[in-house]
């Protein structure tokens, strides 16, 4: 057989290809498009104040904003990835019109220019996709995840820990002032009206002062000493001054720093229980990647966002570990932010308390808001539990409960209870008239005395309303999609997004970090929707769709005739 000569296209790499502009070569839904007609979109004025002026030309800010949102959109969060797929990734490189700024450059955008950009830049773009119709903001579906923070997982600082040893030096330091009044004399009734009168602390001030009357007399005593001629006199007056000085070493190299270093501690905790000392706006929290598989807590943020159709139309920082303690603050940033105010704002049980409900109550919108019973109280396990005093028979006449035994629990006073964070909540007391001789108090109560129920009536009237809004058929269908919504988007962030620990320090840092990646999603979320509404309706998702159905009908008549068979088999004699 006649052997063929094997033939190859042409392929010269030193020869100008034609047309050199490549932004042909960038598919038409593809993600930095979106970037690029988003960014495009945005008033020039909206950057140029941030920026002074004069000096050398800096890159324009439009550009910068477009990489780093193109760059979280494709998992870059290191200012060193985006610096280099400026030179070998071509989206990039057509966003950047070929323009290299290095990572410093691009790390001090994103960490000084953004700063106070950020925010104003993140509503700007959530109008626009309400002007272009991805979302109209009237369903509000809000949560909150924790981000672990750039921080050592041990340098951890503890409230409880900086309060005890505070104590005990508040305790040495009395002593000190007892012994260097012996010596010195102290204003002590200043003293007294410079502490604090509630807590009865010696603030560092104060003690700075202490020490610099101890400084005064050691130097007025040497003074002394130097003008005395006898020798023996002289030795005696060091040796009785040697306590004085001893004391006075103490105090600024011991006692002082440390009491300021609590003074600091102290300030920095603020409300929270904790910080890490990497990062002082970090609080530990209980992750659920647990990195000993014990237990251990991890320096974090929580991030809250509000969510629609799996677009993030707002979120905020916070460094508390419980999402109750945020609704309040997010609220209050959403009204604030400019963003047109939604319908409805709906959430989980873990922002069902009596102060979100009061506060929620006086608000614009409706709330969805589900109490911590509400789930439990659906089933039907929970009528049949008996010594709940919800299931108790009522008498709004006498206000008086029923037990399962009939006897009476009357109301007898009314009490308060303040929380740690001040918030004060009013209770009705009713007591049971006897529990002597009742067969079931094993059951119903651990008191040694008489079965009490201590009822909230603030809280259970918000409550009941909630939780008739949520059994109504809209409430129904709108919690239902709260699933789906806002669950999601933590998902595509963490897992698709690989976004699972933060990479700037302090909390205005997390919250330029933060205010990115949710653009990056928001864009991503763009790209896919669009690029689904372009498909032809006839895609290989409706044909697979198709073919199971088929596969399942046929399987579907198999499986009849079996039965058929086999019922005929054993019905034989």
């Amino acid at each position: 057989m006649r052997n063929q000569t094997a033939t190859y296209q042409q392929y010269t790499m030193n020869q100008l290809v034609l047309p050199m502009d490549f932004s042909d070569l960038i598919p038409e839904n593809h993600v930095a498009r979106v970037v690029n007609d988003m960014v495009e979109s945005l008033d020039d004025q909206l950057f140029d104040e941030v920026y002074k002026g004069g000096g050398r030309p800096a890159y324009h800010p439009k550009m910068m904003t477009k990489i780093l949102l193109y760059g979280y959109t494709q998992k870059w969060f290191s200012c060193r990835a985006i610096a280099k797929a400026l030179t070998e990734h071509l989206p990039m490189m057509w966003l950047a019109a070929r323009q290299t700024p290095d990572f410093r450059t691009i790390n001090r955008f994103r960490s000084e220019r953004l700063k106070p950009l950020m925010d104003t830049l993140f509503s700007a773009l959530t109008h626009l996709l309400i002007k272009e119709g991805y979302v109209d903001g009237s369903s509000y579906f809000l949560d909150g995840t924790k981000i672990e923070a750039n921080a050592n997982k041990y340098t951890f600082v503890w409230k409880k820990s900086v309060q005890k040893y505070e104590e005990k030096l508040q305790l040495k330091i009395d002593e000190m002032l007892q012994e260097i009044e012996k010596q010195v004399e102290l204003d002590r009734i200043q003293i007294q009206q410079e502490t604090n009168a509630e807590e009865k602390r010696i603030s560092s001030e104060v003690l700075q002062a202490v020490a610099r009357s101890v400084e005064q007399e050691l130097i007025k005593r040497d003074e002394q000493i130097k003008e005395t001629a006898d020798q023996k006199e002289k030795q005696a007056q060091k040796q009785a001054l040697k306590p004085l000085r001893k004391i006075y070493r103490t105090l600024t190299t011991d006692t002082l720093p440390r009491l300021r270093k609590y003074e600091t501690s102290f300030r920095l905790l603020g409300e929270r229980n904790s910080y890490s000392k990497t990062d002082p706006d970090a609080t530990f929290m209980r992750m659920k990647d647990d990195h000993m598989k014990n237990g251990q807590l991890k320096a974090g943020y929580n991030w809250q966002i509000g969510a629609q159709d799996q677009f993030i139309l707002f979120y905020t920082v916070h460094p508390n570990p419980t999402d109750t303690r945020c609704l309040l603050p997010h609220v209050e940033a959403l009204k604030e932010s400019g963003l047109p105010l939604p319908k409805t704002l709906i959430a989980d049980a873990g922002y069902g308390s009596e102060s979100n409900y009061v506060a929620m109550a006086d608000e614009l919108f409706e709330t969805l808001i589900p109490s911590h019973t509400f789930r439990q109280e659906q089933k039907r396990s929970f009528a049949k539990k008996r010594f709940h005093p919800y299931n108790w028979r009522y008498d709004e006449t006498d206000d008086v409960y029923w037990c399962p035994n009939q006897r009476k629990v009357s109301f007898k006073r009314y009490t308060k209870r303040t929380d740690p964070y001040g918030y004060a909540r009013d209770f009705k007391v009713y007591e049971c008239e006897s529990c002597e001789g009742c067969p079931f108090k094993p059951e119903c109560t651990k008191a040694r005395g008489n079965r009490q129920v201590h009822y909230n009536p603030v809280y259970e009237e918000l409550k009941a309303k909630q939780h008739q809004k949520l059994k109504s058929e809209e409430g129904r269908t709108l919690y239902q999609k709260r699933k789906t919504d806002v669950e999601s988007v933590f998902g595509h962030v963490k897992q698709n997004l690989g976004f699972r620990r933060l990479h700037l320090r302090g909390k205005e840092s997390v919250h330029i970090e933060l205010g990115l990646v949710a653009l990056a999603h928001n864009l991503r979320k763009r790209a896919t929707v669009d690029r689904r509404s372009k498909e032809p309706k006839n895609t290989n998702q409706h044909k697979n769709r198709e073919n199971r159905i088929k596969r399942f009908s046929r399987f579907y008549v198999l499986r009849c005739f079996w039965d058929s068979s086999f019922s005929a088999a054993t019905s034989l004699p």
